[in-house]
């Protein structure tokens, strides 16, 4: 019961995903290739290769992942380091963070992202009695702020908070001192605003984001045309496929701004009906994480539900006016082959372990 819940609410994700990419791709998609179904056909691709992923993950012992766990945090560091190198990186949307196989592209902080939380699920076991002294906790903490660094280095700020704040949803849940989370919020706090500082663009996104009327013709803009179309979506919304919004004022609808779409032809019933699937995916596994037998199972869960809860809750904040625009993601529904194909790979590894727990739902 506990498997199938898990698959059957991801497979539903899936499938408005899928409708919503086409519903707010097509009339961009004509225009840039005179092809409607551009980004649906790709979009369809990359679902069905994600669910043979997810298949075969499911498949796995997760034990493997605790066995390799060093190979793959290298391959995942490597990689990180090789997208920086020019002609083998690929520039897009001023981040060099792509490797560019013509027919796809390779994001490699998705991958990074699931290597370091095996690594923090492997290390916390280890060291779980010993988390209390920082020292224990320092090797940790400096893996994850190389990591963190490389990201920046593309630069790719959404992915690499995700990345930290997972880690930290990791830590929570072992006997890591609350006194050393304020030391790291410190930390963190000091890292955002040198960042800040340190790039005029990013101080472009709070500002627009404080006030984005101030310059809406150019960093505001793409924040007030989401609200243009979540505001006329009403309750109910104005139908499937009749937004007015991706006819060419909201830019790319199909990627980080898909909500938006969805709450302009859904209405605020629709919006609230998806939010309530994920959080009852979230929920399911959470549940079952408190089953598994041992720590590093329910601490790889704990991890990649964080990963895809806290992704989604900041696109989900983007959208709607919240949090400066960080160019997420939407998992499970915005267009994009990477993000969306190493999702469902992760689910696949939350069937896998849920099948090892005696947990009825």
């Amino acid at each position: 019961m506990k498997t199938k819940k898990i698959i059957i609410l991801t497979l539903i994700i899936v499938v408005i995903g899928l409708l919503s990419v086409y519903s707010s791709s097509h009339v961009w998609a004509l225009y840039k290739y005179d092809d409607a179904f551009y980004y649906i056909k790709r979009q369809v691709i990359f679902a069905c290769i994600g669910l043979v992923a997810m298949f075969v993950t499911s498949k796995i012992d997760y034990h493997i992942y605790k066995r390799y766990y060093k190979i793959i945090l290298f391959v995942c560091f490597l990689l990180l380091i090789l997208v920086l190198v020019p002609g083998l990186g690929v520039v897009r949307g001023g981040s060099r963070s792509w490797f560019n196989f013509g027919v796809f592209a390779l994001q490699p902080s998705e991958l990074f992202k699931i290597g370091m939380i095996i690594y923090a699920a492997v290390y916390i076991e280890e060291n779980y009695y010993h988390m209390k002294k920082l020292r224990y906790s320092l090797k940790l903490l400096v893996v994850m702020g190389l990591g963190f660094l490389l990201i920046m280095l593309q630069p790719d700020f959404g992915s690499g908070i995700v990345m930290a704040c997972s880690i930290v949803v990791m830590l929570i849940v072992s006997p890591f001192p609350f006194v050393y989370f304020i030391g790291l919020g410190i930390l963190g706090v000091i890292g955002i605003v040198i960042m800040i500082l340190s790039a005029p663009y990013r101080m472009e996104r709070i500002l627009s984001f404080l006030d984005p009327f101030q310059d809406p013709l150019g960093s505001g803009f793409q924040a007030i045309q989401s609200l243009y179309a979540i505001g006329p979506g009403g309750l109910l919304g104005a139908g499937f496929d009749k937004s007015i919004q991706k006819h060419f004022y909201l830019p790319e609808p199909q990627t980080d701004f898909i909500f938006a779409i969805v709450a302009e032809e859904f209405g605020f019933l629709g919006g609230v009906s998806l939010i309530g699937l994920y959080l009852s995916l979230f929920k399911t596994v959470l549940k079952v994480s408190q089953y598994v037998k041992d720590t590093f199972g329910s601490l790889l869960m704990i991890g990649i539900i964080s990963m895809i809860g806290i992704q989604t809750l900041i696109n989900l904040g983007v959208v709607v006016g919240l949090f400066p625009v960080t160019g997420v993601t939407l998992p499970l529904m915005s267009y994009g082959g990477t993000s969306l194909t190493i999702t469902l790979m992760c689910i696949g590894i939350l069937i896998n372990i849920s099948k090892s727990t005696n947990c009825v739902l």
